[in-house]
């Protein structure tokens, strides 16, 4: 056990749309180990998997709530994947705990959302209509107490983001920074590798959902590339593969867990 991950305030791990909390599959791979081998002291966020970003960020604003109220710690470091990313940021502006949050950290979020959707929803409405029924009727098993697809991929058009932003600014106080991830071919990640393709042509680098000018957002913006041949995808920044991203050692990320062993290194040093 270390202590470079011992942060003074305790780390809160948003996951993205799709997906839930579950302890096996674990969203996160194994970046929680990672950080707890190294002193971080970690919670998650448990919101809804298909939810509006404005019912998520009411859900995070209350869990952060019940971090603090049962820790006493004072304030969460927040660490947030992909649409993670902006429930963390609305539930700072506008539910009411923007001070108990010390910093937000954002992996692949589309903090300008996606030229691509622009395009996409347009093109199919009934198709993404029928979408919309089949996914929240079936989230709604698995525990997602507000699904809403259809929203939420209306969320992520740029004319939204652009509203988004302006109705969320960053809060003073606290500290943001964000890492855009990247995909080097669309062979990087056979599950992305159309997505990237397409995505490719219309907004430029990007690690299969997200491209690289919407993940940028905060006072310290990174870009992560892989030390190897594959880059790094969107699913790679939350370690899906549990394998690290190459066994080179230089010219980039080696495995993705260094990546978040490096934030909370960062976060300490900041006295965060």
């Amino acid at each position: 056990m270390g202590d470079r991950c011992r942060t003074k305030y305790p780390l809160l791990l948003l996951h993205g749309a799709g997906f839930r909390d579950l302890r096996l599959p674990l969203y996160w791979g194994r970046i929680p180990q990672a950080l707890a081998r190294e002193g971080a002291r970690i919670f998650y966020g448990g919101q809804d998997c298909w939810a509006s970003v404005e019912t998520n960020a009411e859900a995070v604003a209350a869990r952060i709530a019940d971090i603090v109220r049962q820790t006493e710690c004072g304030k969460v470091n927040i660490i947030a994947h992909s649409k993670g990313g902006l429930d963390a940021r609305m539930a700072a502006c506008r539910f009411g705990c923007a001070g108990q949050i010390a910093s937000i950290t954002t992996v692949a979020t589309p903090h300008r959302g996606s030229r691509t959707i622009d395009r996409l929803i347009p093109l199919a409405r009934p198709v993404w209509s029928i979408a919309a029924f089949a996914v929240n009727n079936w989230i709604r098993l698995v525990g997602d107490r507000k699904p809403d697809f259809l929203r939420l991929c209306r969320d992520l058009t740029t004319e939204h983001m652009r509203r988004f932003n302006a109705q969320n600014p960053d809060v003073p106080g606290i500290f943001y920074q964000s890492y855009a991830c990247v995909m080097k071919h669309p062979f990087s990640d056979l599950h992305l590798s159309t997505a990237n393709w397409i995505l490719g042509r219309i907004e430029g680098e990007n690690d299969g959902l997200v491209s690289v000018e919407s993940a940028l957002w905060g006072e310290e913006r990174h870009v992560v590339r892989s030390a190897g041949f594959r880059g790094v995808s969107h699913l790679d920044a939350i370690d899906l593969r549990r394998a690290p991203l190459t066994r080179k050692r230089s010219g980039g990320v080696r495995d993705i867990c260094e990546l978040y062993v490096s934030i909370a290194e960062d976060l300490q040093r900041r006295g965060l």
